[in-house]
């Protein structure tokens, strides 16, 4: 009679443990839910488009976006999720509002428009071509609605956008501040500026690049470029560490003079080569060029260590500064879009960029060093133990960049005109290379003779002691 106590025992203890658990099961499903609907609602990947055109008293702006990342919108649906065309004017047009007109923020002369209008919403299919061109695009966004018999999932539609805004004049200065990055993890948009000439500017760029002057004047677009390449070389490890080990052993301006003016000639030839189309259009040149900019740090690094001779060390930075122009130009090739039609001034603004980092670089780099070779360590030993950690870092990424690099497949040119046409440029750039080193060559080799007859001199003027 007493066997069934332990049974009730385990049930009150299950129904505790139940009572217990379940609150917390409850919190943690709702959690997952949430989690998964807020994946949801922000999609990965989303593509923008953009029309812009001046005309008259009015700037139009024609966009076309994903509806997939409207994830807070709620549209007209019917069956499995299929948009209802005829009812979804007012969930267009929240959507237009929410997340497109109040994430574009277009300035004329510098002074921002705040007056706009929202003048046509329409859904498009996936498969629609209406973006090819202004005019497609315009027309497209005017015409009737689809018809509630197409079955277009809502989340697979295209929103088509038509906004205006009141301008004084089409031939005025125009940016646009875009903030259309968060409508997804990864925002791409490819952005197109109509000029009242007829030109075009393309832009294409990823998340929000801050303020984008559509049709820069020429000091526009080089303060733009200059910033650009002060930043570059401050956020370039690897170019850093390469002025680093030049700065190590040559702390003096008289002997840095030769080696920094060398480095900047060389990359300034490759960078502006690569400009204008000298640089192979081949997908292993990139990997190949990163490779050989951490080889040059590791090879600076052990000629601080063996003690090389510094007076033709300038020969050596020429080479190498060759490499790190190329690898200024995988960056300068990313914003050309932005230089609108001045590239010569936005190439020549890069490199001032590039050089003010540089300087600065210097400026904080040498008077740390001297204090530490002065007070902490000894010149030598502390050379060889810096450029000892340089060369260690350097040497793994030289490892890793080279795996990338012999990762991809080779095979031999075709020898066609685009071949020797390309061969002649080249040998007109080695060319140009050759002859820069051997002005280069003769002009430091006078400026030493200058110095040595001038110390000669100090040392013959000098009054003899009886």
């Amino acid at each position: 009679m007493k066997s069934p106590a332990p049974a009730r025992q385990s049930s009150r203890l299950i129904s505790r443990l139940n009572r217990s658990l379940m609150p917390s099961l409850g919190v943690m499903v709702l959690l997952m839910v949430t989690a998964q609907a807020l994946a949801h609602d922000i999609p990965s990947r989303v593509s923008v488009n953009i029309f812009v055109k001046p005309e008259g008293s009015q700037l139009s702006a024609l966009l076309r976006v994903p509806m997939d990342a409207f994830g807070e919108i709620v549209f007209p649906v019917r069956g499995p999720g299929y948009l209802r065309f005829s009812d979804a004017d007012d969930a267009l047009q929240d959507a237009a509002r929410v997340y497109i007109t109040e994430s574009l923020h277009f300035y004329e002369n510098g002074i921002e428009l705040t007056e706009k209008e929202l003048m046509a919403t329409r859904v498009s299919l996936p498969s629609s071509r209406a973006f090819v061109d202004y005019e497609s695009a315009l027309e497209n966004v005017l015409s009737p609605p689809l018809e509630d018999t197409v079955n277009l999932y809502y989340r697979q539609g295209m929103l088509d956008v038509l906004v205006t805004y009141p301008i004084q004049s089409e031939d005025s200065d125009f940016s646009v501040n875009p903030e259309l990055g968060t409508l997804s993890d990864e925002t791409t948009t490819v952005l197109r500026f109509l000029l009242p000439n007829g030109a075009e500017r393309a832009f294409n760029y990823a998340g929000n690049p801050g303020l984008v002057e559509l049709d820069p004047r020429w000091y526009q677009a080089g303060l733009r470029f200059v910033g650009m390449g002060f930043d570059h070389i401050l956020e370039g490890i690897d170019h850093l560490l390469f002025l680093f080990c030049l700065v190590v052993p040559l702390r003096r301006l008289r002997a840095l003079i030769p080696v920094i003016t060398s480095f900047t000639t060389a990359h300034s030839i490759t960078l502006i080569s690569s400009a204008f189309g000298m640089a192979p259009n081949v997908l292993w040149f990139p990997p190949l060029i990163e490779t050989l900019i951490a080889l040059s740090i590791v090879y600076m690094a052990f000629e601080n260590i063996v003690g090389a001779k510094t007076e033709h060390r300038w020969m050596v930075t020429f080479g190498f500064g060759l490499v790190h122009g190329f690898g200024f130009s995988f960056l300068f090739s990313e914003t050309l879009q932005f230089a609108g039609g001045h590239l010569f001034s936005s190439l020549l603004a890069f490199n001032i960029g590039v050089e003010l980092g540089q300087i600065l670089v210097l400026i904080l780099v040498i008077p740390v060093l001297n204090i530490l070779f002065k007070y902490l360590i000894d010149e030598k030993v502390g050379g060889i133990l810096l450029s000892a950690l340089l060369a260690h870092s350097a040497w793994h990424w030289m490892l890793d960049r080279g795996a990338q690099l012999f990762q991809y497949q080779y095979q031999w040119p075709v020898v066609d005109a685009l071949f020797l046409s390309a061969l002649i440029r080249w040998g007109m750039l080695l060319i140009v290379i050759a002859t820069v080193l051997w002005v280069m060559y003769e002009l430091f080799r006078r400026l030493s003779l200058i110095e040595s007859f001038s110390g000669y001199r100090s040392e013959q003027n000098q009054p003899v002691r009886g």
